[in-house]
This record gives C-alpha cells, sequence and structure tokens, in this order.
C-alpha cells in the first residue's frame, strides 16, 4: 500500500453504510462483492496512473 488513511468516526460510519448497500447489491456476497471492488479500483487507478504521466491527455 502507498498510503494509509485514517477516518474519524463519522466517515468510519459513513463508509459502512456504503459497504453495506455494496454488500447488499451483491445478494449479501461479501467476495463477490470484494472482486468486484479490486476490479473497479484497478481501473480507476489506471485512469489515475494515466493522467499523471508525462504528456497524457487532461
Amino acid at each position: 500500500m502507498d498510503h494509509i488513511v485514517t477516518l474519524d468516526s463519522r466517515q468510519e460510519a459513513a463508509l459502512q453504510a456504503v459497504a453495506d448497500k455494496f454488500i447488499a447489491l451483491h445478494k449479501g456476497d461479501v467476495m463477490k462483492a470484494l472482486k468486484e471492488m479490486i476490479v473497479l479500483n484497478g481501473h480507476l487507478q489506471d485512469k489515475l496512473d494515466g493522467r499523471r504521466r508525462p504528456g497524457s491527455a487532461r
């Protein structure tokens, strides 16, 4: 991991609510939700990395 994020209790509660909704979207299958989140984060990271490269289109 490159960066560790510390959350306050309000942020933690908001994150938990979003996680609960995401898992519910996957009919309670936590592993399926986790795998999809990993894939989604990978796509977002690729986009961010593309923007950070010198000469990349903005």
